[in-house]
């Protein structure tokens, strides 16, 4: 069963990637505060991560066939990643990125839903300031991680973490953004 989609106080046109509609909806205020132009920097990590994502030659994952594809973004706070964080995966705490799959299963002729990425904003951005990025930094990689999740990619052993890894690597790269895991790398190592 799919988790009921928050209701969004705004939500911003559905735009087309690829033959991809992506919604975002921004519940919680402070992410535009923030961020002024959030739904650009989530649109944009989005439309890079879908491309990247179903051209990478190691792509196992989803793909559409030529059919049009919707996913939608929310930009929420923590209390709301935290209730779904609960009730959908059993911890009961805030998390920077939840993905909710649609699945493969969808028939009909209307589009094929990809799922919904949710982040959570104070999560989003301690981590931001804790890692000396910038928020709209750590939301594009966030973004893109969550996108690919619904696109099938996934890092639960080592090599698909490496291979995973090294994709968002390359979608931020192709948006001028830094490594997003050498903070990491250079921290533990």
């Amino acid at each position: 069963m799919a988790p009921t989609r928050p209701a969004p106080r705004k939500v911003a046109a559905p735009t087309r990637a690829g033959g991809v509609a992506i919604a975002i909806a921004v519940p919680c205020r402070p992410w535009r505060k923030a961020l002024p132009n959030v739904e650009h920097v989530a649109e944009t990590a989005a439309r890079a991560a879908l491309r990247g994502g179903l051209a990478d030659p190691a792509a196992k994952p989803f793909r559409p066939r030529g059919r049009a594809a919707e996913l939608s973004l929310v930009l929420a706070g923590d209390p709301l990643v935290r209730s779904l964080n609960r009730r959908w995966r059993g911890h009961d705490a805030a998390t920077n990125v939840l993905s909710f799959p649609a699945g493969d299963d969808a028939v009909g002729a209307g589009p094929l839903l990809l799922g919904d990425v949710v982040l959570a904003y104070e999560t989003v951005a301690r981590e931001a300031q804790d890692q000396g990025k910038t928020l709209a930094a750590h939301l594009s990689h966030l973004v893109a991680h969550g996108v690919l999740h619904l696109l099938g990619w996934d890092h639960e052993s080592d090599a698909e973490a490496r291979r995973m890894e090294g994709l968002e690597r390359r979608i931020l790269a192709r948006l001028g953004m830094a490594d997003p895991y050498r903070l990491r790398e250079t921290a533990h190592g």
